[in-house]
């Protein structure tokens, strides 16, 4: 059975997880230019989307439940964001792809899985309070833990190869990523906006 939605637990653990965020985005995004690496100044952008989802959730919590919905399906699209950030900028590469700095990409992507690991946490023990908001904030999270350590990965390839190309198809891994956790937060919202209509009496379409 569910717990009752508690406002105060996930308004307190979202604001701690935008401040981090906040805070790790100019860390990761001066590091990117400098390495002229594609993936991480895409994921230095993902840390501004998780700021602005759990800046949204703070606001829009002790909302009720079809407000609560629609705000989900808003996260569902703020999600996107760094996905077509990332196309735009593995566009720009494609016809002449350079290799990274390796060295500082994964130090910075450690510090990222440390950062975003910390957020998962912190988000996994109240995500149940916050219907589609706490879900969002959850699997925002929980994605950029794997795109950090995909990351990591792809520094270690292109240290071998010394070709650009690893870094523009983690580009794609991330837009796939982007993609399934929009979706899921969709259909949670959704769920929400049914129950909404089932409390208040009304027919479900």
């Amino acid at each position: 059975m569910s717990e009752a939605f508690d406002a105060t637990k996930v308004r307190k653990a979202v604001l701690t997880v935008a401040l981090l965020n906040f805070a790790y985005f100019f860390v990761e995004f001066f590091i990117a230019l400098s390495a002229g690496s594609v993936s991480l100044l895409a994921d230095s952008v993902d840390f501004l989307e998780d700021t602005s989802i759990n800046l949204l959730i703070f606001i829009a919590l002790g909302w009720p439940l079809a407000r609560r919905a629609v705000m989900g399906k808003l996260m569902a699209i703020v999600i996107l964001a760094p996905a077509a950030f990332a196309a735009w900028a593995a566009i720009q590469r494609f016809s002449a792809p350079q290799a990274p700095e390796v060295f500082p990409i994964i130090v910075a992507s450690l510090g990222a899985v440390v950062i975003n690991g910390a957020s998962a946490i912190i988000i996994s023990r109240v995500r149940q309070h916050g219907g589609s908001l706490g879900q969002a904030a959850f699997l925002s999270a929980r994605n950029d833990v794997l795109i950090n350590i995909a990351i990591i990965m792809m520094a270690l390839i292109t240290a071998w190869t010394t070709s650009g190309w690893p870094d523009l198809i983690l580009g794609c891994f991330i837009i796939l990523l982007a993609l399934h956790a929009a979706h899921e937060v969709w259909e949670v919202s959704e769920e929400e906006r049914l129950a909404s209509k089932a409390l208040a009496g009304e027919a479900i379409d």
